[in-house]
């Protein structure tokens, strides 16, 4: 297929937001044989759309099309797609393409490319330029988008997807040349430990609120350390957290401390 017209809603230049006011129609120019088309269903906002939107990091190319927390519903699929159908929900993170050629790329580790293809502000390479999820459709290749569970409502697989990329999935592939990542290893420590132990989150996040699952799972016992009590009953209610801990709260830490065994 050639020529597919999307719609998304851009930032034009700076300082500027992201408003039914700013709506920016692109082509992607081609669709592959191992690309995915998917409809847009839902996009998480991060604070790196908001640094990018303001130009902050001072590399932002205007118009741009922000979000990388993307979920959507398969349209089509080319001809070479053997991990998804049409009618599919799937998500794509923060990255849509890598060389495919270095050892980091063979070794399912992508995300460390030198050359990887960010959502959007980046060069694709065919030449184009990439826009992000705050759009009608995107067009990705297969092996950057990933399966939203059925059980997963669409709308909260936008944070998930964003996380699954440098834990879950790297954890299977844990390669000697590569090295193991940071989020790699605190898996690994808790999958090894042979009681349970105390274990701190910081920040709940996206990242965070995965840690805390993944630790509860396990069964260890969980801390949440926040800059502020907002979350606390998100974490001890929603996600089953044992201990809600705010880092700006002196006292509090005072009493905690030398409590937990991992951080």
């Amino acid at each position: 297929m050639e020529g597919r017209k999307v719609t998304g809603w851009a930032a034009r230049d700076f300082p500027s937001q992201v408003n039914d006011k700013q709506s920016f129609k692109h082509i992607y120019t081609k669709t592959g044989p191992e690309d995915v088309v998917f409809k847009v269903l839902y996009c998480g906002v991060d604070h790196s759309d908001l640094h990018q939107i303001r130009n902050e990091a001072q590399y932002t190319t205007y118009p741009l099309v922000p979000g990388h927390e993307v979920v959507g519903k398969v349209i089509e699929v080319g001809s070479d797609v053997k991990k998804f159908v049409v009618r599919d929900i799937v998500g794509v993170v923060c990255m849509v393409g890598s060389c495919g050629e270095c050892m980091r790329c063979k070794t399912n580790k992508e995300q460390y490319c030198k050359n990887m293809v960010f959502t959007y502000n980046t060069i694709y390479k065919d030449g184009s330029f990439t826009q992000g999820g705050f759009s009608s459709a995107m067009i990705v290749h297969q092996n950057y988008v990933v399966n939203i569970p059925e059980k997963t409502s669409p709308r909260a697989g936008c944070t998930v997807t964003m996380c699954r990329s440098d834990g879950l999935q790297s954890v299977k592939t844990v390669h000697r040349d590569a090295g193991p990542s940071v989020e790699e290893r605190a898996i690994l420590y808790l999958e090894a430990q042979d009681r349970a132990i105390k274990v701190g989150i910081l920040g709940l996040g996206g990242v965070g609120h995965l840690g805390v699952l993944i630790a509860k799972a396990m069964g260890h016992h969980v801390t949440v350390i926040s800059s502020s009590d907002r979350k606390r009953e998100e974490a001890l209610t929603d996600i089953g957290a044992d201990c809600f801990l705010v880092s700006s709260n002196s006292a509090e830490m005072d009493k905690y401390k030398s409590s937990l065994d991992y951080i």
